[in-house]
């Protein structure tokens, strides 16, 4: 019978394939033409979270947020894949989807450059 290692997860989610950085993101209703709401959450490489207001699985959503390594505003859809309590009220975690290869690119440089300790501010 095989032993059990208590200092590994169960859950798939706690696998990532990607390091998860905190973000201040802009979030609204793809197509919507009102105001983005403004949350806390992290971003990685293949999409982002937030805790607060949130929308159904599957719904479509437009994300905007800056990285210290381009002059404007990355903008980027997604899907909401999973909606879950949170401690500040619902939390969303969301799936990029159509992201252009070079914010895919700024992404996964602003990652390594948290990870290793030089991100520009």
């Amino acid at each position: 019978m095989a032993e059990r290692n208590d200092s590994m997860s169960d859950k798939a989610e706690d696998r990532r394939d990607s390091p998860r950085v905190p973000m201040r993101l802009k979030v609204r209703r793809e197509g919507s033409s009102g105001d983005f709401e403004q949350h806390e959450g992290d971003l990685s490489l293949g999409g982002c979270a937030w805790q607060g207001s949130s929308w159904e699985q599957g719904t479509r959503v437009e994300v905007r947020f800056r990285l210290p390594i381009l002059p404007d505003e990355v903008e980027a859809k997604g899907e909401v894949l999973q909606v879950a309590p949170g401690a500040n009220g619902p939390a969303a975690r969301v799936r990029f989807v159509d992201l252009p290869v070079e914010s895919e690119l700024a992404i996964a440089r602003h990652l390594d450059d948290v990870q290793s300790g030089t991100a520009r501010s």
